[in-house]
């Protein structure tokens, strides 16, 4: 694929003059010492991962390949106490049963002497108008509602009058 060129016998005059006459030899000898030092080393390289590559798949199957028990020990079985108490029962004997019995008329027995029983008598209220029922609130601002024409809603400002205060 070479193509001379007229440059090509200028430059074998020129390196003929100058060199020995054995030079271009060793310049051959040279080239071809260094071809094959670098296929030697490209050949080891290849020759060296081939046998990483054996190495590791041969570790990750001997890895695969062991025994459980070698990477753990063997868990230890441990009684385990119950959480609960079992509780036998028996039927009571007949003595140990209590009863009760209800007492003759006679032998009631009354702690007080009697009960005062209280009565509501009517016409003893009358119902506040809105005016009676603000005069008793006169010292909590409070406002009267009306929702409907028989239904009212006393609202105070503040909401702890809500719950309740002492009237005098």
């Amino acid at each position: 694929m070479n193509h001379k060129t007229d440059n090509g016998p200028l430059l074998a005059e020129v390196l003929a003059e100058a060199a020995p006459a054995d030079f271009r030899d060793a310049m051959l000898g040279e080239t071809l010492r260094l071809v094959c030092r670098r296929r030697r080393r490209r050949q080891t390289r290849s020759g060296v991962a081939v046998l990483v590559l054996l190495g590791l798949c041969g570790f990750f199957f001997w890895q695969k390949n062991l025994s459980p028990r070698s990477r753990a020990p063997a868990p230890v079985t441990r009684a385990v106490s119950p959480n609960y108490q079992l509780v036998q029962t028996r039927p009571l004997s007949a003595g140990a049963i209590v009863a009760t019995q209800p007492l003759a008329a006679g032998q009631i027995i009354a702690s007080g002497e009697t009960i005062g029983v209280v009565q509501t008598s009517r016409g003893n209220y009358h119902v506040l108008d809105d005016v009676e029922l603000l005069a008793l609130v006169s010292s909590h601002p409070a406002v009267l509602i009306r929702t409907g024409p028989h239904s009212e809603e006393l609202v105070f400002a503040n909401p702890e009058d809500q719950k309740g205060f002492p009237l005098n």
